[in-house]
């Protein structure tokens, strides 16, 4: 009875800290900017619209972030597209819904070498498609691609990304008596 109501709480408190980090772009960027993985790997979050539909992100080229051939890194380069797909549809969904990345894939073109980019958008189309997947409790695996451009505009990287989305059940009440 009590580890029920501890769970209760415990998912309360989850869904008012997820409700309060989706409601203020600037500070969420801001909050991506300080993750230590992102700082220590040159990636930062350059723009993020008030309603998260669009995200733009960059990597520096630095020492920390090289291979041995002096080009970008591949790990580097998946980790600055890795998250945003899916914190964009947290973002638009609400906390009622489960949101995972559940596949991704990434083709490398040619070397990153200086400053790399990518931009993430979702559309009202794309958010009304997860709705209506999931209205009756089913999954849906929507899939995403991103591509990392160079300070010309070439490709480096091309990746694709695939969600899971399933709306959470409804929590039970419990009874008073």
């Amino acid at each position: 009875m009590a580890a029920t109501l501890v769970a209760g709480l415990r998912a309360k408190a989850s869904d008012l800290l997820s409700s309060i980090a989706y409601r203020n772009a600037a500070l969420f960027r801001l909050r991506m900017n300080l993750y230590p993985p992102y700082l220590g790997a040159g990636i930062r979050v350059t723009r993020i619209s008030d309603d998260f539909r669009e995200i733009d992100v960059e990597l520096r080229r630095q020492p920390g972030n090289a291979n041995a051939f002096g080009t970008h890194f591949g790990g580097s380069l998946y980790a600055m597209v890795d998250p945003f797909y899916c914190l964009q549809f947290f973002a638009a969904l609400g906390p009622g819904y489960v949101v995972w990345d559940k596949a991704a894939k990434i083709d490398f073109v040619r070397p990153g070498k200086g400053t790399v980019r990518a931009k993430f958008r979702i559309s009202e189309a794309d958010i009304a498609a997860a709705r209506e997947a999931t209205a009756t409790g089913a999954k849906y695996l929507p899939v995403f691609h991103v591509d990392v451009l160079d300070a010309g505009g070439e490709v480096v990287a091309k990746i694709e990304k695939e969600l899971y989305v399933r709306r959470k059940p409804e929590r039970k009440r419990r009874d008073p008596a």
